[in-house]
């Protein structure tokens, strides 16, 4: 995991520096390998108008940058394809490698859930905010940087872990938990545009939730805030302190939970934040 971290990160640094004079480029420029629940930055041959990742749209920067992500349980190959301005398709085969998932398999069935009405009459419009906040495209640049992590502390939960009931698999886990205090600051990442605060009523799963988008598709959740110090609208610079550690919401104690998505894919924020820092 840590090779693939520090090739992201790698990849990362090399676009948070000053952009340098263009060059001609008859290919992709792409840091690789990637991975499931993995990014990848890279930049476009010269004169691209358009850019698919297996068919679909990719926003590209007028400097030829662009990110791409894959989810966790994302195929073994991808296919990246760049229109040219004079007519020509330049194509490029993507790899991606399978990790070894946490999975806890239980002799047990799974536990029933039940949803009450009351509880769906809730749940409904949080969804649809939720789903809203995802569709808006903002001009945040945090994509292009090195991402740091929020918090310092104990990861108390992994992306992708997973239990297995008698053979029934259950949700696995979307993002990682870093152990906290209540009250303790959560900083952002990296720079972007808060998309979603929910600061005055927590939702009934997520708590005190705080969403916000880095551009180009890619953006973070914050679930379970004692408190959210920003609002919908607002720029946030990477760094800035942007709510606090809480256990709002299902929760079982303090603690941030940390999600990505990159457009529809879950990705896994270790591999943009890279190993926790103290080796926590």
């Amino acid at each position: 995991m840590r090779r693939w971290a520090a090739a992201l990160l790698f990849a990362l640094a090399e676009t948070s520096t000053a952009a340098a004079p263009m060059q001609t480029r008859a290919d992709f420029a792409i840091a690789e390998p990637v991975t499931q629940g993995g990014a990848l930055l890279g930049t476009a041959p010269t004169g691209t108008v358009a850019l698919t990742l297996d068919g679909k749209l990719v926003p590209v920067d007028a400097d030829g940058r662009f990110l791409i992500a894959f989810d966790r349980d994302a195929g073994p190959t991808a296919q990246l394809v760049a229109r040219l301005a004079d007519g020509r398709a330049v194509e490029r085969p993507i790899a991606i490698a399978p990790r070894a998932w946490r999975i806890e398999r239980i002799n047990a069935p799974m536990r029933p859930t039940k949803s009450t009405e009351a509880f769906l009459a809730l749940r409904k419009p949080e969804l649809e905010q939720i789903a809203a906040a995802r569709t808006l495209v903002t001009d945040a640049k945090g994509w292009r940087q090195r991402f740091i992590w929020p918090r310092i502390g104990r990861l108390s939960g992994l992306f992708g872990s997973q239990r297995v009931y008698q053979g029934t698999a259950g949700a696995y886990h979307g993002g990682v938990d870093i152990a906290g205090a209540t009250g303790a600051p959560v900083v952002a990442p990296a720079d972007g545009v808060v998309v979603l605060a929910a600061a005055d009523k927590p939702f009934t799963l997520e708590g005190h939730l705080l969403m916000i988008d880095h551009g180009h598709g890619l953006g973070s959740a914050f679930l379970h805030l004692s408190r959210i110090d920003v609002k919908p609208g607002d720029h946030v610079a990477q760094g800035q302190r942007i709510g606090a550690v809480g256990a709002t919401g299902r929760a079982t104690g303090p603690h941030l939970h940390w999600g990505m998505k990159w457009n529809d894919a879950r990705i896994d924020p270790l591999l943009l934040a890279g190993p926790m820092p103290n080796g926590l």
